[in-house]
């Protein structure tokens, strides 16, 4: 039972150009948001995982230098541009059947994000999500032969932990409700959750809703504690300009409450014990895709 109290804490964190809705609705920027997270966070002694883009590396290094350098913090690359402009994207998703490009496309795009981000921090990035999830074919090969060893795209409710791939990367799915999709706040109105489920016809392993911060809160505590029963990892993704935005963080205090009490550590660290576990078993453990 090696995951039974350990829990994952990961989250997003963007360029301010690129306009998003939570953006457009936040007094701050989102580097800024994510300061005032951190702050929560070191007094709880709470550890976090961020996926950051490259261009905020490049752009807002002076508000984001305390972040990237705070001994809580591990960074992983969330795309340099957060596939920007999305026309490009649309254009390969139609051609190639991949929202991320062609796998020369991906690399580049990984290498653009490590150089920004070791420009800065000195170190060399492991881990990659990409914006929105966005996962294809070609994802996980070209990862892995830029030297990223996990990747953590998707939802799925049953992930116990990292798994080796047959393209040699890890891979450990979120498997705690998120935020962004099943809450509502900033744009995300009942009217908006119901066009654009019906439009898109959404949904994950958690359903196609979204909620109030108060119940979302309450349904991301039963569910860790539902993985905490089954000896698993819990593995989630809180995104802070989202709690700043839905109520000033009040919301997420309620969860770090929660999260103050149990093991916090890095998705790097997690990574490390499953690979150290895979060679103890003869490296059996591995998924198909």
């Amino acid at each position: 039972r090696e995951g039974a109290r350990v829990i994952v804490l990961t989250g997003d964190l963007h360029h301010q150009r690129l306009g998003t809705g939570n953006q457009a609705h936040c007094p701050i920027s989102e580097i800024q948001a994510a300061g005032r997270y951190l702050a929560l966070l070191e007094g709880a002694g709470v550890k976090t995982t961020f996926f950051v883009s490259g261009r905020a590396f490049d752009e807002e290094w002076e508000d984001l230098r305390p972040i990237a350098r705070h001994p809580l913090v591990e960074i992983g690359g969330h795309g340099y541009d957060c596939f920007e402009p999305a026309w490009v994207h649309r254009a390969c998703l139609k051609l190639l059947g991949s929202y991320a490009g062609s796998p020369g496309m991906i690399r580049r795009d990984v290498r653009r994000t490590r150089r920004a981000i070791e420009r800065r921090t000195g170190r060399r990035i492991r881990l990659w999500r990409n914006h929105m999830y966005m996962h294809g074919p070609y994802t996980k090969a070209a990862l892995a032969a830029e030297g990223i060893e996990l990747v953590s795209d998707g939802v799925r409710r049953g992930a116990r932990g990292p798994r080796r791939t047959r393209a040699g990367i890890f891979s450990f799915p979120l498997n705690v409700m998120p935020d962004h999709e099943h809450l509502l706040h900033a744009e995300r109105t009942p009217e908006h959750v119901a066009w654009f489920v019906r439009r898109h016809g959404w949904s994950d392993d958690f359903g196609s809703a979204s909620y109030p911060i108060e119940e979302w809160v309450d349904r991301v505590l039963a569910q860790l504690e539902e993985n905490e029963a089954r000896g698993v990892i819990s593995h989630m993704i809180v995104h802070p300009i989202t709690m700043y935005v839905a109520d000033g963080f009040a919301g997420f205090e309620r969860l770090l409450a929660y999260l103050a009490t149990r093991e916090t550590r890095h998705l790097g660290e997690v990574l490390d014990a499953a690979r150290d576990a895979r060679a103890r078993a003869g490296g059996c453990e591995e998924v198909r895709s």
